[in-house]
């Protein structure tokens, strides 16, 4: 196994020495005068309330993980199934007084995992799925201050954990303070924008996300957490990361003078893989149940437009790409398998008029593949 492993690595290695190996199957873009296009794949809305934003689904074994945003600044993430994800949910109750919990994680007997302000300052964390018990993720650097951890993911079963953070002194503090306070709904969908000077605060108008921008802020890094070994591992310049399902490999994002694409590294050492190519953004990787395809979100489509983001898939064995959303003017993002067929995602789409409008708040809306 361990060669046939090593045998696949080598081969995915070559998209890095070539300018661009992926295949978009649906590329076919519209100017910006052109008619509304026919959606690839036709989305409905799967879990929608005016009154609340919910964004970044996490789905594992029956159960269904995402945050929400409540009134004015209430964080909260929440639980359902996910074959009936409206017949009721499951919530991490806060301890503290206007405690904000974000980044929820789903892991596939029922735990829960997320980020809190209740320590530390700022601190990861996994409710047992049973009674009170919370388990700490990561080592006492959480607690101390020295990290503060942001975009958590785990495999499916739990075993391997993932955040990234920053070491940069201003930014550090900025991030504990906008943690219980996003600037701006647009930037709760958003979340890869923290670490990029262009992009972390509301704007009027954004440059493209395009090879060549300059970034004044440090790039951030990526933490592992094994926790049958307790062993943190750090992966410079790094962010945004996925665990593989069996918890040996980790899909992350980094950034590169302005371009962010999306790599790969074997959690326990081996080779860095590039797996993707274009001169705009890729964001926000997700692995299906058996490994073998990755989503991600990327603007390669709007030539680098910020709010103007569609939902790929990777086949990782022959790494061919296709586009599954194509909305005119939507934020697609936070891409999770809800099952084999199905895809779920956060947007800003308009409830009537998904493939042309947008509208102020977030929900996660469903394709199916077949």
């Amino acid at each position: 196994m361990k060669s046939q492993l090593k045998l696949a690595l080598s081969a995915a290695v070559l998209i890095s020495l070539q300018p661009m190996l992926v295949t978009d199957t649906n590329a076919a873009s519209w100017g910006k005068h052109q008619a509304v296009p026919d959606a690839l794949y036709p989305v409905t809305p799967l879990i929608a309330d005016k009154h609340v934003d919910a964004i970044y689904p996490s789905v594992a074994g029956d159960f269904l993980v995402y945050s929400k945003k409540t009134g004015v600044h209430e964080y909260n993430i929440a639980r359902v199934s996910r074959s009936s994800p409206l017949s009721g949910e499951r919530n991490i109750a806060p301890v503290v007084l206007n405690e904000a919990i974000r980044f929820g994680v789903a892991v596939s007997d029922g735990s829960m995992g997320y980020v809190s302000d209740r320590i530390g300052p700022v601190s990861a964390w996994m409710w047992q799925g049973h009674g009170d018990g919370h388990v700490a993720v990561g080592n006492m650097a959480n607690f101390s201050g020295g990290l503060i951890p942001e975009h958590l993911n785990a495999a499916r079963d739990g075993s391997v954990w993932c955040f990234d953070s920053t070491f940069e002194h201003n930014r550090h503090n900025q991030l504990i303070n906008e943690f219980a306070k996003v600037g701006g709904g647009e930037l709760l969908g958003q979340q890869w924008r923290m670490y990029d000077y262009n992009y972390y605060r509301h704007k009027q108008g954004y440059t493209a996300t395009k090879a060549g921008n300059r970034n004044k802020f440090k790039p951030p890094v990526l933490f592992t957490f094994d926790r049958k070994s307790s062993q943190l591992t750090m992966i410079n310049n790094a962010f945004d990361g996925a665990v593989s399902p069996d918890g040996r490999r980790i899909a992350f994002v980094r950034e590169t003078q302005g371009n962010y694409d999306i790599w790969l590294q074997d959690v326990q050492g081996g080779e860095l893989i590039q797996l993707t190519n274009t001169p705009y953004g890729e964001f926000e990787p997700a692995w299906n149940a058996d490994g073998s395809k990755l989503l991600f979100v990327s603007n390669r489509d709007s030539e680098g437009d910020v709010l103007r983001t569609s939902i790929y898939l990777m086949d990782m064995s022959s790494n061919r790409v296709e586009r599954l959303t194509n909305a005119a003017k939507a934020t697609d993002g936070g891409p999770a398998w809800l099952d084999d067929h199905t895809v779920v995602f956060h947007s800003n789409r308009d409830m009537k008029k998904p493939q042309a409008k947008t509208q102020p708040g977030w929900n996660i809306w469903q394709l199916k593949l077949k």
